[in-house]
């Protein structure tokens, strides 16, 4: 049976990637990229007190959310949901791009962040360390992550973007749209991960110390250490 190590370093490496896997994975779902200017049937129209729709409508790569004026007896309320069903109806080709980047990021950070969990008794596959080899995807990821985002405002001059942002939306300028808390989340989540790719490296010193050796040696299969 192999012995389960446990460190704060090794510890803190696997919350924190499966935190910003997470981050990112909720980030890409998210309508909440851009939000853009409100909308009323007639004109500025102040939400009412204690009304809890949203004022103003949002996009994201794939989905949006916009506001149902209601008709009569029927409330107003945020209708939610993807607004292409396939990935050739997203609005611009840089989005596309984005898609793929942000998901292939996505992608290898979920991996690592399983990998993660049971480097706490698996600390190393065919003689590499899974901490070195963790780090490096990770590094992978981010590279993905930030060619995503760096293509992500070139689409701001669609036709969409125009739809929600007014006629001086372009590439880089989102017109009358704010950004979203989608997109900053996704830029913390960038910063992180190279966090976690060179936190690894500590987590790979911290597992293979002296102190854990000898608690190996000892035949201990539970070992925590600070």
């Amino acid at each position: 049976m192999c012995p389960v190590i446990v460190t704060c370093r090794s510890m803190l490496w696997t919350l924190l990637s499966i935190v910003v896997a997470f981050a990112e994975l909720i980030a890409f779902m998210s309508a909440d990229w851009l939000i853009g200017k409100a909308r009323s049937r007639g004109g500025a129209e102040p939400p009412g007190p204690g009304a809890l729709e949203r004022p103003h409508p949002t996009l994201g790569l794939y989905t949006r959310c916009i506001r149902n004026p209601g008709v009569q007896q029927v409330p107003r309320d945020t209708l939610c949901g993807p607004y292409a069903e396939s990935f050739g109806e997203i609005a611009s080709g840089f989005w596309q791009a984005t898609a793929i980047f942000l998901a292939a990021g996505i992608f290898v950070l979920c991996a690592v962040a399983l990998v993660s969990v049971f480097s706490m008794c698996v600390q190393s596959v065919m003689k590499k360390s899974i901490f070195n080899v963790c780090g490096l995807l990770q590094g992978i990821a981010g590279l993905f992550l930030i060619l995503g985002l760096i293509l992500y405002p070139a689409g701001w001059g669609c036709q969409k973007a125009i739809d929600y942002c007014g006629p001086y939306a372009s590439a880089y300028k989102p017109g009358d749209c704010s950004l979203g808390w989608a997109f900053y989340t996704a830029i913390g989540g960038t910063v992180l991960t190279f966090v976690c790719a060179v936190f690894s490296a500590q987590a790979e010193i911290a597992t293979s110390s002296d102190k854990v050796q000898e608690e190996i040696e000892e035949g201990k299969t539970l070992i925590c250490l600070l």
